[in-house]
């Protein structure tokens, strides 16, 4: 409020410029805060860009430390991978080459025991000619005694040949639970054992040998059992031989000790 009383240099007056004084003052009082608010403002922009370079630079090293990181792991999980890999394809090579070898000893054995055979029907029938009379007799006694035993041999073999080819076609199976295969193993381990006819053609110690290393199976839309598995019909073979075999030892053995 302008006093009249006072100096006119001590009023402020709406028009001082135009009336030729000094208002000019007033403006340059108003342009120093506003300088300094301006000064305040590109010092704080300034800072304000350096914090955001600063966070922003942060901000990349931790993404690449993160990324560098999830390289590693992720190489680190391929080189395990590709170990783990190299060393199932490693065991399967070996399984394979035992199988085979099995595979070819079994057959080996069969055609020794076919030979056998042969050598021992070639002698059978050969003492029959030099002993003919007096033999004969003691011979068709020995060979109706042992027809008992060939009669419950052959019965347990296909009893066997049915459960082992039961056995692989679970095994085989992608719906069939791996329990039942392991209580029929159980199962035909327990009578080879105990049966006196399987006890005397050894077939405890091949049946673990089938279910150890008899992975083979037909195709996937195969629907004959009997395609299933190879050694299980290379060991019943084997034991289809063992049992005719038998018959002619015990008959040799018997007429021998006459």
């Amino acid at each position: 409020m302008n006093n009249l009383n006072d100096p006119p240099n001590w009023n402020i007056r709406p028009n001082s410029r135009a009336d030729g004084g000094d208002g000019s003052r007033w403006n340059y009082a108003l342009l120093v805060p506003m300088l300094g608010l301006a000064a305040f403002r590109w010092i704080w922009s300034r800072e304000s860009r350096k914090e955001i370079e600063k966070e922003r630079e942060a901000y990349r090293q931790r993404t690449a430390s993160f990324q560098r990181e999830l390289e590693a792991r992720y190489h680190a999980t391929i080189a395990e991978s590709r170990r783990a890999v190299a060393h199932l394809s490693l065991e399967l090579e070996k399984e394979q080459n035992r199988t085979t070898s099995y595979r070819e000893a079994l057959i080996s054995q069969g055609r020794k025991l076919v030979e056998e055979k042969k050598l021992l029907e070639q002698e059978r029938a050969q003492v029959l000619q030099e002993r003919r009379q007096p033999l004969r007799s003691a011979y068709l006694r020995c060979l109706g005694q042992e027809e008992d035993w060939q009669r419950r041999a052959r019965l347990l073999l296909s009893e066997f040949e049915a459960a082992l080819t039961e056995r692989q076609s679970i095994y085989c199976s992608l719906v069939l639970p791996r329990r039942r295969r392991l209580e029929l193993e159980k199962s035909l381990l327990v009578r080879a054992s105990t049966d006196p006819v399987a006890v005397d053609l050894e077939m405890a110690a091949g049946l673990t040998d089938i279910f150890k290393h008899d992975t083979h199976c037909g195709d996937v839309w195969n629907t004959n059992k009997r395609q299933n598995g190879r050694l299980m019909w290379l060991y019943l073979r084997y034991w289809e031989l063992i049992i005719e075999l038998k018959k002619f030892k015990q008959v040799e053995k018997a007429i021998l000790e006459k």
